[in-house]
């Protein structure tokens, strides 16, 4: 990257990390991004061992599919198949959308080139292996690796940052799980499968997901996969 990317990614990052609110998120993510193209952005949280792929939503904007329409999680993954390679990916990728045969095709490619809508992809990692992901889009974007460095740091930091602010925060007062809600979700951090854990604990398969759906509830989230970060983050369980 030159030297004046360097610095306004930093400077960027920074500025992320230090927001009280998602609009500030926002506001310098498309300070950074738009001037190379790219004008639409997809901002979640991910996990492998979801079949879905994307739990949650923190930011759509942009017309992404041609329509107007609003996205949700579902809409977004059915309509965006391309996400799921995330699933493979180590690091940031681009993909392009096309028409053929009546129908919208999504590919991975090398570098974007040519009119249509284009992106970029930053799969995110954390303890638990994948933890999120933004998308970047646009059309007659920049494709050249200084962009994409420059943008997987930004989207780093903004899915941190949105994380840390749209879920529960560390050292947020949360109730306290049980010693067997402890033990399972322990377990599916350790990539178990729950036919596995009850075998291992004696238990039945749907006293296993009991003890997940109250560890949910509990904890007050949605998945699973959260239930084990928050878990681990407040020190109920190690990572």
């Amino acid at each position: 990257m030159n030297n004046a990317l360097v610095e306004a990614t930093l400077l960027a990052a920074l500025e992320i990390e230090a927001a009280r609110d998602l609009g500030t998120i926002q506001y310098v993510v498309r300070r950074i991004a738009r001037p190379y193209g790219y004008d639409r952005f997809v901002l979640f949280s991910a996990s492998s061992a979801s079949e879905e792929v994307v739990e949650r939503l923190y930011w759509v904007e942009g017309d992404w599919f041609g329509e107007g329409q609003g996205v949700d999680a579902e809409t977004y993954v059915r309509r965006c198949p391309v996400t799921r390679h995330i699933l493979s990916a180590r690091e940031a990728f681009f993909w392009k959308k096309q028409h053929l045969h009546g129908e919208d095709c999504y590919q991975v490619i090398r570098s974007p080139s040519g009119p249509g809508l284009q992106g970029l992809q930053v799969p995110v990692f954390g303890p638990l292996g994948l933890e999120g992901a933004m998308s970047f889009g646009g059309e007659g974007i920049n494709g050249s690796a200084r962009v994409r460095l420059g943008l997987s740091i930004v989207a780093t930091a903004a899915f941190f940052s949105a994380r840390r602010l749209l879920e529960a925060p560390v050292g947020e007062v949360v109730n306290s799980l049980s010693r067997r809600e402890r033990e399972v979700l322990a377990w599916i951090s350790a990539g178990r499968r729950q036919a596995d854990i009850a075998a291992t604990l004696g238990l039945s398969e749907r006293t296993v997901e009991n003890h997940l759906r109250l560890a949910r509830r509990r904890l007050g989230v949605a998945t699973t996969a959260q239930a084990v970060r928050l878990a681990i983050r407040t020190g109920q369980i190690e990572g």
